[in-house]
């Protein structure tokens, strides 16, 4: 009996699996791979889409801004459309939930995948891999021009291999290492800076950061404007520590 009682006594003690509960309703479509629906927001899971100043090149060879062009066909496929995220994977490092989402019943990441806006994301699943390989022979979306992984544009790596159909001019590192962001502010209210620093972490700096002022913004240095702290960090970028 008291061996009984320990067992079930240390099986109290586990810990207990618990489904997450789904998040439901429209979404604010914030990147290629971010939405907030409600307050919570949410990065897509299995997919990795370029950030919304990421730049690539089209079929002609030209400048293209690739990542505003994700988060706006997430926009025109998905507007007023339900969506239900499944969200039993763990939050990422920036506390954006991880999860699953269907758009009307259709599985969305695999229509980003599929459609050349977003690649499979390997080093955390190959669920849509075949996707991928889908949008490359049709050079669908990005696919059409030439680009670098999402993973390696944002933390700058120059040995980083150039995908897409076309063939890239030699100068193609230096531009598509680049960010779409230039000197002056979109709009009056996007005051934050974001730079890139020797790490490769992506870091913000408001108008009241000691660092503010020093931060050149140029398109060649990787520099991007934020409109709001939550817009920064949704895109994976943190505060300046000085």
């Amino acid at each position: 009996m008291r061996l009984k009682f320990l067992f079930a006594t240390f099986a109290l003690l586990l810990p207990v699996a618990v489904q997450a509960a789904d998040i439901t309703g429209t979404a604010k479509v914030r990147e290629g791979d971010t939405v907030v629906i409600g307050t919570s927001r949410i990065r897509l899971g299995g997919i990795d889409a370029p950030s919304v100043d990421q730049l690539c090149l089209n079929s002609k060879g030209e400048r293209w801004t690739c990542g505003a062009a994700a988060r706006d066909e997430l926009i025109k496929h998905a507007d007023n459309k339900s969506w239900t995220c499944h969200t039993n994977q763990a939050a990422d490092r920036r506390g954006r939930i991880v999860a699953r989402c269907d758009v009307d019943g259709e599985d969305i990441q695999k229509w980003m995948v599929r459609s050349g806006w977003a690649l499979s994301y390997v080093r955390f699943s190959h669920d849509y891999d075949e996707d991928e390989k889908a949008a490359r022979d049709a050079k669908s979306g990005m696919w059409q021009g030439a680009f670098i992984a999402p993973w390696d544009w944002r933390v700058r790596n120059k040995k980083t291999t150039i995908l897409g159909a076309t063939k890239p001019p030699e100068n193609a590192h230096a531009i598509l290492l680049a960010s779409a962001s230039g000197s002056v502010a979109p709009s009056p209210e996007c005051t934050i800076k974001g730079n890139v620093n020797r790490a490769g972490e992506c870091i913000y700096h408001q108008p009241t950061s000691r660092w503010y002022a020093r931060i050149e913004m140029k398109i060649s240095k990787g520099t991007r404007w934020f409109c709001s702290v939550e817009e920064a960090e949704a895109a994976g970028c943190r505060e300046t520590r000085r």
